[in-house]
């Protein structure tokens, strides 16, 4: 009889030392064990750290500076062509350049509430983006609409072509820019569990952002002065 209380004193000993079912081990965690935490560090390790999403947004803005420059360049070396006819710039698109300007201004304004700790004034802001990006991609349809009603059409004169191509390359990029806003407005409803994490996602996304601003503003004069 001594001797089975004493195995069982050496299996309870055991279970609780590695953690097993039902047993605390040394860590307090239950069944959880040691094994958990080691599963849970590593799963952090593998996450990209806060300056990997700036890296990672400077490989794509040098991706698409090189793909803009070289549809630049065909567009300026085809203009002097024969057939070239110059297409009158759609008003709209004077009012979609201010509107993502605008929406420069308000990611900006949400980044730095962010750094400052100002967590209201930096989910209105972000929201404020979004809400600018979506109707800057409505009025480029809206310009669209107003290339067919004076007649100019995707495969129609090389210029009106360009600015069919130009402006929808341009609006699937900044899709992408709208996917990341999405991303971080249901995050901010959310507890970040890493605030470092939270504070690099929004520079990548603010810098990618700003990025696709200033794209389209060279393509709005490249495409209003270069006829």
């Amino acid at each position: 009889m001594p001797t089975t209380v004493k195995s069982s004193e050496t299996v309870t000993t055991k279970l609780g030392q590695s953690g097993g079912p039902g047993v605390p081990g040394p860590n307090g965690n239950g069944s959880r064990g040691n094994g958990w935490h080691r599963n849970r560090d590593d799963s952090d390790r593998k996450r990209p750290g806060p300056e990997a999403y700036r890296v990672i947004v400077w490989i794509v803005i040098g991706a698409v500076v090189m793909m803009f420059a070289a549809l630049s360049s065909t567009y300026i070396a085809l203009s002097g062509n024969q057939g070239w006819q110059p297409v009158p710039m759609p008003r709209i698109f004077l009012l979609s350049t201010g509107i993502i300007i605008g929406s420069s201004v308000t990611m900006e304004v949400a980044r730095r509430s962010l750094q400052r700790g100002n967590n209201r004034r930096h989910a209105r802001y972000l929201h404020a983006t979004l809400g600018l990006g979506l109707v800057f991609l409505g009025s480029q349809l809206l310009g669209w609409r107003g290339l067919v009603r004076a007649g100019v059409y995707l495969s129609g004169q090389p210029h009106g072509s360009f600015f069919y191509f130009f402006t929808a390359i341009h609006g699937l990029h900044l899709i992408g820019g709208v996917i990341a806003l999405c991303y971080l407005v249901v995050r901010n409803r959310r507890q970040w569990d890493d605030a470092a994490r939270r504070a690099g996602v929004t520079d990548a996304a603010a810098l990618y952002w700003h990025f696709m601003d200033g794209v389209w503003i060279w393509l709005f004069l490249l495409l209003r002065f270069w006829r």
